[in-house]
């Protein structure tokens, strides 16, 4: 049984994370910790899948809460789905990777609003911490988004990098779950050609692929581009409707994520991202 963590502030853009969650999962039974950083309240849900904490708090939250699990109830009707409301005091952070340490989360997922102008970084400061800080894989789940099981995943990649087992492991778990295809993108500059190690990174990954998911893999190379624009460029042609991505590819994510120079462009607001970590 698989266990997820979705940090909620009872947004809308909140709401959507959990929504996907529930929906990618749908097949597959887990448990939901749904946290609130902050005073969340005692409340009372029906049906026996649905815990709370147990200390009396603010009766906003409490509302909150009660509203939020009860339009839960109505999203899933899946009995292997669980759902636990937590509320923690603190520093985001310190309270995300204390729980990722205590309830053993395999997946963290969070919602995202996006960049709202050209000085604001694609992600909020939140999302943006979790990814970097805690040493857990995250779903981010952007504002415009749609609620589907994906068919095309992205994996963008400068193959400067070896890829180990729990990297191999998240792109195969998330190829099994979705059954969707991986199109894997380098992304070269003018005159540039691959290192014999890149050239050795990527001759590992195509035989691994190979080996586990013939026929439903492709790789392909972008030149004279940057990297955002190659994958918008790929995720139009392709049709991508999840990007994973590994951790320690920080070149990328920086760019991706958190340049403050550039303008949002669509894949940033509508496409989920898979984060790897090691």
């Amino acid at each position: 049984m698989k266990t997820i963590l979705i940090p909620t502030d009872f947004s809308e853009n909140a709401w959507n994370a959990i929504e996907y969650a529930v929906t990618l999962f749908d097949a597959v039974p887990c448990n939901y910790c749904i946290l609130h950083v902050g005073s969340l309240s005692e409340s009372s849900v029906r049906g026996n899948s649905f815990s709370f904490p147990k200390e009396k708090l603010h009766p906003s939250i409490r509302a909150k809460i009660k509203m939020l699990f009860e339009r839960i109830e109505r999203l899933t009707c899946n009995k292997k789905h669980r759902f636990t409301a937590l509320q923690e005091y603190g520093n985001f952070i310190q309270i995300v990777r204390k729980t990722v340490d205590v309830k053993h989360i395999d997946l963290i997922v969070m919602g995202t609003t996006g960049a709202s102008g050209l000085k604001a970084s694609i992600v909020g400061s939140n999302t943006g911490d979790v990814i970097t800080k805690v040493a857990c894989n995250v779903l981010v789940v952007p504002e415009k988004a749609e609620v589907e099981i994906p068919t095309e995943i992205g994996f963008p990649t400068d193959f400067n990098s070896f890829y180990t087992h729990s990297i191999l492991e998240g792109i195969s778990a998330a190829m099994q779950l979705t059954k969707a295809n991986l199109r894997v993108l380098n992304v070269s500059g003018v005159d540039e050609h691959l290192t014999e190690i890149q050239e050795q990174h990527q001759e590992y990954l195509f035989d691994y692929l190979h080996e586990t998911f013939p026929e439903r893999n492709t790789f392909h190379t972008l030149t004279h581009i940057g990297i955002v624009e190659a994958i918008q460029l790929f995720v139009e042609a392709g049709n991508i409707n999840l990007i994973v991505m590994a951790a320690k590819h920080l070149n990328f994510l920086q760019q991706i994520l958190f340049d403050t120079t550039i303008e949002k462009i669509s894949f940033q607001t509508k496409i989920p991202l898979l984060v790897l970590h090691e």
